[in-house]
């Protein structure tokens, strides 16, 4: 009975309790009054009085109770329905309601603590929301590869570096994978099914060089399911600069040894000149010319090894196409193919002089005849997509494209991978630094050069800066 009427009372709410609590009080306290009054006054007085008017007594206790008990709690019943509307917003994850402060001492402290409460939930809420606008803008922006998988193989999260590298720039969030890999090349696809990471690298054709990239995974265990993450990082460029920056350092060292060296060696073939002058013998004279030749020659060796080793960095200006054509002309001869760009660029005009010179003068030396060297100048968008050609806002960015070309005999699939390397020269008097220098100056715009064997005849290096204003 006590559990029937414990779900009966239940199902009520608070003020109904209240209320019936209030008249089933009232209505003992008259029946008290009315049993305390028969004792006190005369038995036959009490009896006389009419049944009608006990009962209408006990009607107008019980209507007074639940009138007084009903008007006392209709402050507690408003806020309690409040209170119940606002949690139900919590729980949907609706933090924005407040609820009017009302009610006695106690209500009003509660109803105050809910809706401070409600403030530092927006607050979080705002914070976290905004911290992972930034998480997601930032990993949407680097040019690494990020990959989240499941338990199942399947892609839970990839950054737009994954999308282009992977499917064109389409999502891949759902798919499996095998199947993601299915598009890429076979190098690429092996060394993601390998369970461990570290360095490999992808070859391209013939006329590209190959592209180093670390493979890293993870792993962490999130809502009682394992996830997986690879990491992918193109280390073409920084491998590339960390050799760079190895073969200055030698190269000063080196350059500050033999200078070392030459100097005393110059100095004495002047004091022997000057000792022996009198003797006019012509072997020694001879011994002398080729010792200053020699030490002239190693001079200007280290000369050219430690421009490259102090390259300073660029200062770029406006600079007028038209006139810059006009200067390489005067120092070799070349067709330009092409209408100029419209707008000026801007890069350091004494550096990319010197390149565009080297350049020209590679071409003339390829075995091309003068007529069959030409320059293209064109502004261009980069489309393909890489990740590694996009600003730090993930857009494509313009630049200004830059092709030398000629109908010499071309190189060799070994002789264009390495043939920006430092020290790497076909020729026989050549230093090996040419290229490099041009490399340095175009990578120190922060812009591309590529060497491309031309599909007739000949070779064309390409030169790529991207445009401030990209």
């Amino acid at each position: 009975m006590a559990l029937l009427s414990y779900l009966s009372l239940s199902a009520f709410s608070l003020r109904t309790k209240l209320n019936v609590g209030a008249i089933l009080a009232s209505q003992v306290g008259t029946g008290l009054s009315l049993l305390l009054m028969q004792q006190l006054i005369q038995p036959q007085t009490f009896i006389a009085t009419s049944a009608f008017v006990f009962v209408l007594i006990f009607i107008s206790a019980g209507a007074c109770a639940w009138f007084i008990s009903h008007f006392a709690t209709r402050t507690l019943a408003t806020s309690l329905t409040a209170l119940e509307v606002g949690l139900l917003n919590f729980k949907d994850n609706d933090f924005s309601v407040t609820i009017p402060v009302c009610g006695d001492r106690q209500l009003q402290a509660l109803t105050t603590l809910f809706n401070e409460s409600a403030e530092t939930l927006r607050k979080e809420r705002q914070y976290i929301y905004q911290r992972e606008l930034l998480l997601d803008k930032v990993i949407q922006s680097s040019p690494n590869v990020m990959l989240l998988l499941d338990d199942e193989q399947r892609v839970i999260y990839s950054n737009d570096a994954a999308r282009h590298l992977f499917y064109q720039g389409n999502r891949i969030d759902g798919f499996a994978l095998p199947d993601i890999l299915v598009h890429v090349s076979e190098e690429l696809s092996s060394a993601l099914q390998k369970p461990k990471g570290g360095l490999f690298t992808l070859s391209s054709d013939s006329q590209e060089e190959d592209e180093t990239w670390h493979l890293s995974r993870g792993q962490f265990l999130l809502n009682g399911q394992y996830h997986h993450l690879l990491l992918l990082k193109q280390m073409t460029h920084e491998l590339n600069r960390q050799e760079v920056a190895v073969w200055k350092k030698v190269i000063r060292i080196i350059s500050h040894e033999l200078n070392n060296s030459v100097a005393p060696i110059a100095s004495m073939v002047n004091s022997g000149r000057i000792i022996t002058k009198d003797l006019d013998d012509a072997k020694l004279k001879m011994i002398f010319d080729t010792i200053e030749d020699r030490t002239n020659h190693l001079s200007q060796f280290i000369s050219n090894y430690a421009r490259f080793a102090k390259l300073p960095q660029p200062k770029k200006v406006k600079v007028n196409w038209p006139r810059l054509i006009d200067q390489l002309g005067q120092h070799y001869q070349f067709s330009l193919l092409g209408e100029l760009p419209e707008e000026e660029g801007e890069f350091d005009l004494i550096q990319m002089e010197q390149v565009l010179l080297n350049l020209l003068k590679n071409a003339h030396e390829s075995g091309s005849d003068a007529s069959g060297v030409s320059i293209t100048i064109e502004s261009f968008t980069v489309l393909n997509g890489k990740a590694n050609e996009r600003d730090s806002d993930g857009r494509v960015i313009e630049g200004t494209v830059i092709e030398v070309n000629d109908e010499g005999a071309g190189m060799s699939p070994e002789v264009l991978k390495q043939a920006l390397l430092p020290f790497y020269s076909t020729k026989q008097s050549g230093t090996g630094l040419g290229l490099p220098l041009c490399r340095e100056i175009i990578e120190a715009h922060e812009g591309r050069i590529s060497l491309h064997n031309r599909d007739d005849v000949g070779l064309c290096v390409r030169v790529w800066l991207p445009s401030n204003e990209g």
